[in-house]
């Protein structure tokens, strides 16, 4: 099983820039595969997310960009930046894993994610507020049709340029602009100005479920790399 150390070298490692940790993550080690998933977890899932509205499918998306990147990474350029050669993989993998099925609105699949939106504990009658709120939102936000609705998240949720998220699609500057700017409209329609404006904490992936999926790849990978050695 391969797991990150409490070594010096991996607390090291832990300042490094992307380009430092794929250097490392050449070499195999554990430690620079580990902190790129916890490091990219966040925005992959979302947008695997936003493409197939659900939940589980999108971990499995996030296991699948791993295990290719982690075994491509003589194909990573260093004059690209890491974060938007993963999301195009993922990207590529949800939109293959959609095309197989009909694309739907699976609203279990939303219920029970867990991030407050306030840092204090609130008590049972604010959190049950607070759940409503969150379900409406991300209710909200899976109903816009799929073309502007990766649009709204990768812009808005997680604040991608209009140039990265164009060229992520495969779209024109303006068409990515036009189309943030009709998804913006839908929601505000759709949520009838009850909620403000604030998405930064919808479809969360970290803590527990963040450190889960880590070790699922590098479990995986392990297997990947012993086999790949023995040929």
């Amino acid at each position: 099983m391969m797991k990150p150390t409490g070594s010096t070298e991996a607390v090291r490692i832990e300042d490094l820039d992307d380009a430092g940790l794929v250097e490392h993550a050449r070499q195999r080690d554990p430690a620079a595969f580990w902190l790129i998933i916890k490091r990219h977890n966040q925005r992959l899932h979302r947008v695997a997310r936003t493409v197939l509205n659900d939940d589980t499918e999108a971990e499995d998306v996030l296991q699948e960009t791993y295990i290719h990147a982690f075994t491509h990474l003589a194909e990573f350029r260093a004059e690209a930046r890491l974060s938007t050669w993963l999301t195009r993989i993922a990207l590529n993998e949800a939109l293959g894993r959609r095309r197989k099925r009909r694309p739907t609105i699976d609203v279990k699949a939303i219920e029970g994610m867990v991030a407050p939106f306030s840092a204090h504990k609130p008590d049972p009658e604010e959190a049950a507020a607070l759940a409503e709120i969150r379900s409406l939102l991300e209710r909200a936000v899976g109903g816009l049709p799929e073309p502007f609705r990766i649009v709204f998240v990768m812009r808005d949720v997680e604040e991608m340029s209009i140039e990265e998220t164009a060229f992520l699609l495969a779209l024109r500057p303006q068409t990515v602009s036009t189309r943030l700017y009709r998804a913006r409209r839908l929601l505000r329609e759709a949520l009838r100005d009850e909620l403000a404006t604030v998405f930064t904490d919808t479809f969360l992936f970290a803590g527990a479920r963040c450190d889960r999926l880590a070790q699922s790849v590098l479990d995986r990978l392990a297997i990947r790399l012993a086999r790949k050695d023995t040929h």
